[in-house]
C-alpha cells in the first residue's frame, strides 16, 4: 500500500522538538503543542525511541491513547532501544551530539536486529500506550550517525529489522515501513535492492526549500520509478528557514545564513511567508506524500496549516529560479 493511500493529509507533525531537542520544554507546553495539532484537523503523527530517550513518543501519547486510535495515523522508528537504566556515559551521537542531552536519563542501545527492532516496537507501544503503529521506519542507518560503518549499520537493518517488518506488514500487524533518515544513499541502496521493498520512506532535511539538490539527482528518479512514496522530515531544515538558527541540527554556517537570507530577501519582495515557500515546495515533488514540520508552541501549529493553504504566486517561484535558488530539475507549484 502506497503511503499516500494510508496518509490522511499532506500535513503531519513531527515530533522529535518534543523529546527536549536543544532545549527543555516544560510538558504543558508539549501537551498543549499536540492537543493544537489535533484541534487544526492534523492526523498524521510521526515519533521514534530516539528523541529524548522516549521522552516524545511519552509526550504524545498521553494525548493520542485518549482519541480513538482509527482516528489518526502514526507512525515511529526502530533501531534504538531504551533501557531501563540510567546512562552514565556521554551519548555518542555522531554528527548529532548533544541534540537531546535534555531528553530522559536513559541508557539507549543502538541496534537494528530483528530482536531489537522487536524491542523496539513494543518498549514504544507500552510508552505510547496504543495498540498499534500504521508505519514503522528504521531510523538513521546513515554517514551522519556511523561515518564509514553506516554500511555495516545498513547490513544489520537489512538482516534484521527489514525483515522483520516486511513480515510485520505482511501478517497486517503494520500497514507500511521503510527507512527514515538524513541521508539519500540508504535509500538508494535500499531500492537498488531486489528484497526485502519498502513501502516509502522518511527524508528529512534532503527535500527542502533551502537543500534539494542532491535529492533530484538519483534518489527521487528512482523512487518515482519505483512508485514509493515519501514523507519530508524537516522541512524548514532544522529551523533555519523558520527563524531558527539551526541547520543539520548544528548552528548554521554562514554561507547558509547568507542563502536563507536570499530566500527571505524573495519572499518579503512578493509577500510570502517563508515557511508558505518551504511547505509548498517540498509538497510540489510528485514522490512527496506528506511534510511533518516540528513544533513546541501551539501557534507554531496554526502557522504550519496557513502556510500550507497560502497564495504564492508564480512570479515568486519564477524569481527564484532564475537567481539560482532552486534548482532546474525541481517541480515548482503551478508549474512555474
Amino acid at each position: 500500500m502506497s503511503l499516500k493511500e494510508i496518509l490522511p493529509g499532506r500535513l503531519g507533525f513531527g515530533t522529535a522538538p518534543l523529546g527536549n531537542m536543544f532545549r527543555a520544554i516544560p510538558d504543558e507546553d508539549a501537551r498543549a503543542t499536540v492537543e493544537a495539532a489535533w484541534d487544526q484537523g492534523v492526523r498524521y503523527y510521526d515519533t521514534a525511541p530516539f528523541y529524548g530517550a522516549g521522552l516524545a513518543e511519552e509526550r504524545l501519547g498521553r494525548v493520542l491513547s485518549a482519541k480513538p486510535r482509527d482516528s489518526y495515523v502514526l507512525s515511529t522508528k526502530v533501531g534504538r532501544v531504551i533501557l531501563d537504566e540510567p546512562e552514565t556515559d556521554v551519548p555518542d551521537f555522531g554528527e548529532k551530539g548533544g541534540l537531546f542531552e535534555h531528553g530522559n536519563p536513559h541508557k539507549v542501545l543502538h541496534e537494528w536486529t530483528a530482536d531489537a527492532t522487536e524491542r523496539s516496537i513494543e518498549g514504544s507501544l507500552r510508552r505510547m500506550g496504543v495498540d498499534r503503529f500504521d508505519i514503522v521506519w528504521v531510523h538513521d542507518i546513515a554517514q551522519d550517525f556511523h561515518g564509514d560503518a553506516w554500511l555495516q549499520k545498513f547490513e544489520e537493518a537489512r538482516t534484521g529489522a527489514f525483515r522483520v517488518l516486511s513480515r510485520l506488514r505482511d501478517e497486517g500487524v503494520i500497514r507500511a515501513w521503510g527507512l527514515g533518515v538524513n541521508r539519500t544513499e540508504p535509500i538508494e541502496t535500499t531500492l537498488a535492492l531486489d528484497e526485502p521493498k519498502p513501502d516509502g520512506f522518511l527524508l528529512a532535511g534532503r527535500y527542502t526549500l533551502l537543500d534539494h539538490e542532491h535529492a533530484l539527482q538519483r534518489l527521487l528518479p528512482l523512487a518515482r520509478e519505483q512508485d514509493v512514496d515519501m514523507v519530508v522530515g524537516g522541512p524548514y531544515s532544522s529551523g533555519v528557514l523558520a527563524g531558527g538558527t539551526h541547520f543539520e541540527y548544528r548552528q548554521a554556517p554562514p554561507e547558509i545564513t547568507e542563502r536563507v537570507g536570499r530566500l527571505k530577501a524573495f519572499a518579503d519582495q512578493h509577500g510570502v511567508s517563508i515557511k508558505a515557500a518551504a511547505l509548498q515546495f517540498s509538497l510540489t515533488h510528485p514522490a512527496t506524500a506528506a511534510v511533518i514540520p516540528g513544533a513546541t508552541r501551539p501557534s507554531r501549529i496554526a502557522e504550519d496549516v496557513a502556510a500550507l493553504n497560502e497564495t504564492v504566486p508564480a512570479a515568486f517561484w519564477t524569481d527564484l529560479r532564475a537567481a539560482g535558488l532552486v534548482s532546474p530539475a525541481a517541480p515548482l507549484p503551478d508549474g512555474a
